[in-house]
């Protein structure tokens, strides 16, 4: 990524970006009022929104710690949003300073962000890949330019799926995922969260209906339907369960004492 790129890359004000509706809820200030109209019609009708993308950011740090502690060292971050510390590089280096982080999404306000990911640790590489999930081949290639892709990676795609079909004729997500898996070498994790209707069926219907209008794809997924993503994977304890009750922290237990969080998290090791 360069400069100019970042400075080049067109940004659509005119429809609300996930990304930067994602930054409203987590208290961020680089979205438009498009995005802000969105995020508050929609948390007007879900009150749990806000729980949840906080909880899906702590999902994101304990995950990343666990495939750390375990011995992973390479990190591919994709719908990554806008920055919102500590970002993934952080927590990883943290653990392990040698580890090498590659961030992807598709919208130009991350690129124009995206230097502020770079900042990692003297020991590892952060870098940044402007692309879409959907574009495999793309994305894989520029992030191969700096992750061993022979070796294992921990892939994660936190609140991200939500935004993708299963229609043959559209985007194919569970295929899109079986491609995905299928690239990563033995002992790499697949990290993943889904909105999911099946603890909050009238709310997450009517947040769904507001991302659809705004020309937004939504797709919650029920218990079984999220879990096929892991087929052919090894899934780690305790399995998928809502993301707040994955092997939570202090601030996981007081959240769910606030009430529900209609997410769905797991992670998946590639024997």
């Amino acid at each position: 990524m360069t400069g100019s790129e970042a400075e080049s890359a067109p940004v659509d004000t005119s429809r609300p970006h996930p990304a930067r509706v994602y930054d409203w809820w987590l208290g961020g200030k680089d979205n438009y009022s498009v995005d802000e109209e969105l995020a508050r019609r929609i948390l007007a009708v879900d009150s749990t929104v806000l729980r949840g993308a906080r909880a899906n950011r702590r999902f994101m740090h304990r995950a990343t710690r666990t495939v750390a502690q375990a011995g992973i060292r390479q990190f591919l971050d994709i719908g990554t949003g806008i920055p919102t510390e500590p970002n993934l590089h952080q927590v990883a280096q943290q653990v392990a300073p040698e580890s090498k982080v590659v961030y992807a999404d598709n919208d130009p306000i991350v690129l124009r962000h995206a230097q502020a990911l770079l900042h990692g640790s003297a020991e590892g590489t952060t870098g940044y890949v402007h692309a879409d999930v959907r574009d495999i081949d793309a994305l894989l290639s520029r992030a191969g330019e700096s992750l061993d892709l022979g070796r294992p990676v921990a892939l994660s795609l936190v609140a991200l799926t939500h935004y993708l079909g299963d229609d043959p004729d559209g985007d194919d997500v569970y295929g899109l995922l079986r491609k995905y898996a299928a690239a990563l070498a033995p002992g790499s994790c697949l990290v993943l969260s889904q909105v999911t209707p099946d603890l909050s069926p009238e709310a997450i219907g009517q947040a769904a209906e507001n991302f659809r209008r705004s020309g937004t794809p939504f797709f919650p997924r029920s218990l079984a339907e999220f879990s096929r993503f892991f087929e052919g994977l090894e899934l780690l304890g305790p399995g998928v369960i809502p993301v707040t009750g994955r092997r939570p922290e202090p601030e996981d237990v007081a959240v769910q004492a606030e009430g529900i969080v209609p997410v769905y998290a797991g992670v998946a090791r590639k024997a």
